[in-house]
């Protein structure tokens, strides 16, 4: 089922999310059924579950030939529950960023280049990997959103920061989700 999605404003946003406790139920299914088709629906790389209102830590993510990212390097489909990110060095990559929760802006967001991030699936098995690019990006930027955090946070240029068709008149506009 297809879920609104919140925009930045709303409290909910803000909040950090709660860790899952129970894999493999038929709750936390549906929740990942209703992410994966609100992602879909959107052209979204990516969805946080506080972004559809619902407090708990978990993360979807995936790109193979998305519109919006014609671009973007394939990054599995993935849902990751309760992740932990460790960045694998001190070396940070600059690039445009856009979110469902705050439509029609983009912002240039630094982040961590290479990381390795560890969690779990929705059937409670082991996910770790080591990610660089535009696949370490999204996943920081979806894992930011469980901790209240939305990427205009992260924008530290703010003449990089603003509506696509100011900052891009003929189309392109890049970024994660």
């Amino acid at each position: 089922m297809i879920r609104p999605v919140l925009r930045m404003g709303d409290p909910r946003l803000w909040r950090k999310a709660k860790e899952v406790a129970s894999f493999a139920t038929p709750e936390l299914h549906a929740l990942v059924a209703d992410m994966q088709d609100t992602m879909r629906h959107l052209d979204g790389a990516g969805l946080a579950a506080p972004q559809i209102g619902v407090d708990l830590r978990v993360v979807i993510f995936g790109v193979d030939g998305n519109p919006r990212y014609p671009d973007a390097e394939a990054v599995p489909p993935t849902v990751l529950v309760n992740p932990v990110l460790t960045p694998l060095s001190a070396a940070v990559e600059e690039a445009w960023e856009g979110c469902l929760s705050v439509p029609g802006l983009r912002g240039w967001v630094p982040r961590w280049s290479e990381i390795r991030y560890t969690g779990f699936d929705a059937f409670g098995r082991r996910i770790d990997r080591r990610v660089t690019g535009f696949h370490a990006r999204v996943v920081q930027h979806e894992c930011d959103h469980l901790d209240g955090i939305l990427y205009p946070m992260r924008v530290v240029d703010f003449t990089r920061f603003g509506f696509v068709e100011e900052l891009f008149p003929g189309g392109g506009a890049g970024g994660a989700e």
